[in-house]
C-alpha cells in the first residue's frame, strides 16, 4: 500500500518564503514526492523502502502512475524527513538485507534531492537503488552514482523509432547512460515492458537483447507483461489513454521474448 508524503513537507513548505522554498529545493534540501512504500523482493534485493518522486520528463503510452508525471503535482518533503523514515526501518534492512528503492516518476528529475538522500542513506550503511529509465543519465553526477548500489534500467524500446512511439523521447540517452553504468562497474537489473503491437515485435526484442548482451554488469532481466490497470488513473486526471484496447500479452508471447533474452546467455524472470 502506498502511503502519501503526509504534512510533514506542507508544513515546512507553508513556513518558507518562496525564495527560501526555491533555494531549498536547488540545494535539495527539499523535494517533490509523491508516495512512498515498504515492499519485498519487488524493487531490489530484499525488503525496500520504496520512495515514489515526482515528475518524468517521458510520456510512456503505458504508465500506470501518470499522476507522477508532473513534479507540481507531488509534495514536497525535507530530505531529513525522509531519512529519518529510512532509519526507523534499519532493522528490517538488515534483518533482510534490503534497503532504499528512488523511484518515480524519474527519480533523476530531482538530481539535488536524490544526491542528498542517497548520501544520507550511505551514511547509515543503507544499500541504495534508482529505478530509472536513463533518460537523465547526464543529470546524475558521478559522486551521486557513487552513492548508487543497484540500477533498475527501464529499457523501453531496443529501436528508435519504437521508443519515441512509446515514450514521445528519443533512445540514445539511455544507451548512453547504459554504457557508463556499465564502465563504472555498476550492478544494473534491466526492466523491459511488453506491450502487445508496441514492444514486442521481435526484432524490436532482438535489439533490446543485443544491446543488454553488450553490458557486463547485468545481473537479470525482468521481462514485465503490460497490464492497463493505470487505465482509471488516465481517465480522472482527464488524459486520453491509447491502449485502452490493448490485451495483456498471451503466455506464448512472453515466453518467446524472455527466450530472446535468454539466447544471449541473461538471467530472465
Amino acid at each position: 500500500m502506498r502511503r502519501s508524503a503526509g504534512t510533514a513537507g506542507l508544513e515546512l513548505a507553508e513556513e518558507m518564503t518562496h525564495t527560501e522554498h526555491v533555494a531549498a529545493v536547488r540545494a535539495g534540501a527539499i523535494g517533490s514526492m509523491h508516495s512512498w512504500e515498504l515492499v519485498t523482493a519487488v524493487d531490489g534485493p530484499g525488503t525496500r523502502l520504496t520512495v515514489f518522486l515526482a515528475g518524468c520528463p517521458l510520456r510512456c503510452l503505458y504508465c500506470h502512475n501518470p499522476d507522477t508525471l508532473k513534479m507540481k503535482d507531488g509534495e514536497p518533503i525535507a530530505v531529513d524527513t525522509l531519512l529519518a523514515r529510512v532509519r526507523r526501518y534499519l532493522p528490517v534492512f538488515r534483518a533482510t538485507g534490503g534497503g532504499l528503492t528512488v523511484s518515480g516518476g524519474e527519480p533523476l528529475m530531482q538530481p539535488a534531492f536524490l544526491a542528498r538522500l542517497l548520501r544520507g542513506a550511505k551514511e547509515m550503511g543503507v544499500h541504495t537503488t534508482i529505478d530509472t529509465s536513463g533518460f537523465l543519465g547526464a543529470h546524475a553526477s558521478d559522486a551521486l552514482l557513487d552513492d548508487v548500489d543497484l540500477v533498475l534500467l527501464d529499457i523501453k524500446s531496443g529501436l528508435a523509432e519504437t521508443y519515441r512511439r512509446t515514450t514521445g523521447r528519443d533512445l540514445g540517452p539511455t544507451l548512453d547512460f547504459s554504457r557508463r553504468l556499465d564502465a563504472r562497474g555498476t550492478p544494473m537489473w534491466i526492466r523491459f515492458v511488453l506491450v502487445p503491437g508496441l514492444t514486442d515485435a521481435p526484432e524490436n526484442v532482438e535489439a533490446v537483447a543485443d544491446q543488454v548482451a553488450s553490458l557486463s554488469n547485468v545481473a537479470r532481466v525482468e521481462v514485465l507483461p503490460f497490464h492497463n490497470m493505470g487505465r482509471d488513473k488516465w481517465e480522472r486526471l482527464g488524459m486520453a489513454y491509447e491502449l485502452t484496447d490493448t490485451p495483456a500479452p498471451d503466455a506464448a508471447t512472453v515466453d518467446r521474448v524472455r527466450d530472446q533474452f535468454r539466447a544471449r546467455g541473461l538471467t530472465v524472470y
